[in-house]
């Protein structure tokens, strides 16, 4: 495989590679004493929340809090292996007069970054490198990397339909899915293996998924978790409902191997699920954002992505039909343009005319299903 050029890759570090937020919160029920203890998953946005959480912002002022801000487990081990795929570079967003103890920790902590490639500042739009890898939403949302990514934090939950991934492990799967876009090789379907299909809201990838379910005896679906009003899975056998409270359990007791929050609601799906049916001899078929098909991909060598393009004023219309709120359908219609760019990294594309038998067709003779 050929490379066009090597990528360039800009690393947040408060909450990246850095503990910020736990460890603010670490510090406040060691002083305060709260009970219950305050809990990371309560501060749900970034900035004051008018909450006792709001406690944690003392400590954005102390410069001993930067000095001691203890290392992400498993941090130093995904620099140095980035850092042979990519070069890296650290783009942080502190106040000034903590800098020089920020540009000390990287230096200490990260040797592998040359300390030309530090960057210190809020304007992060500003830095221009091929992939952006930060917690913080606003960032994302503003950068001009080509590949922005988001890791999943509590404070950007909201967050739909961008790159995003829940771990380092998933991040360099999706540097690794960046790199082989650029090569015109496509991996082949391996027996038993894993399809994802992937798209906007109002792509028809379930109803596509439904078609190709039908047509193939060696396919069992993966039935994922979420929390989307109970009301509306009625017809869907594609999930099941749980409530938040449930979705938080199993997701902090590792039930979960790949969560996502797509339009305010959150999903899910069980490693064991998936491992039942491939146990079996059977292939798996699922539906999927771009964050849960890279988890997928992290773990299942054999997977294989499918984008399921559609004209966007066409999205828009099928949005807009859906029985549900109408935050739910302006969050899914702002996603679409980042959702849109997927495309560049999923294995193949097809494209959905409202005819959802010819779109599964298509699939099946473009993997040799049959």
């Amino acid at each position: 495989m050929s490379q066009r050029f090597r990528l360039s890759t800009a690393l947040d570090v408060d909450d990246l590679l850095m503990e910020c937020i736990p460890y603010a919160v670490k510090l406040a029920n060691e002083k305060y004493k709260f009970d219950p203890p305050l809990s990371v998953n309560e501060i749900d946005r970034w900035g004051k929340l008018g909450t006792r959480a709001d406690v944690i912002f003392e400590y954005f002022n102390d410069p001993e809090f930067y000095e001691n801000q203890p290392v992400i487990e498993g941090a130093k081990e995904f620099v140095k292996k980035l850092s042979q795929i990519t070069e890296v570079f650290i783009s942080t967003s502190i106040p000034p007069e903590f800098m020089g103890i920020r540009a000390k920790r990287i230096m200490e902590e990260f040797p592998e970054i040359p300390t030309s490639n530090i960057y210190m500042g809020s304007r992060k739009e500003k830095i221009s490198t091929d992939i952006l890898f930060d917690d913080g939403m606003h960032n994302v949302f503003k950068s001009n990397a080509s590949y922005p990514v988001l890791m999943r934090r509590p404070w950007n939950r909201s967050a739909t339909g961008m790159l995003a991934v829940n771990t380092y492990d998933e991040f360099l799967k999706l540097v690794e899915t960046i790199t082989k876009s650029y090569s015109i090789v496509r991996p082949k379907f391996h027996n038993p293996g894993i399809l994802i299909l992937v798209g906007p809201s109002g792509s028809g990838k379930t109803k596509i998924a439904g078609k190709l379910y039908s047509k193939l005896e060696t396919f069992d679906k993966l039935v994922s978790y979420t929390t989307k009003d109970e009301s509306s899975l009625k017809v869907n056998d594609w999930y099941n409902y749980v409530t938040l409270e449930e979705f938080n359990n199993k997701k902090d007791s590792g039930e979960f191997f790949e969560s996502t929050m797509y339009a305010g609601h959150a999903y899910a799906s069980k490693k064991s699920d998936i491992d039942a049916i491939l146990n079996k001899g059977k292939n798996v078929l699922c539906t999927m954002d771009i964050c849960g098909a890279m988890a997928v991909k992290t773990n299942y060598p054999h997977a294989i992505t499918i984008y399921i393009k559609r004209d966007k004023k066409v999205l828009i219309e099928t949005i807009l039909k859906k029985n549900a709120t109408d935050e739910d359908k302006a969050n899914r219609i702002l996603a679409i343009d980042v959702e849109r760019q997927n495309a560049d990294i999923c294995d193949y594309i097809v494209e959905d005319n409202g005819d959802y038998e010819s779109a599964a067709d298509e699939i099946i003779k473009l993997l040799k299903l049959k």
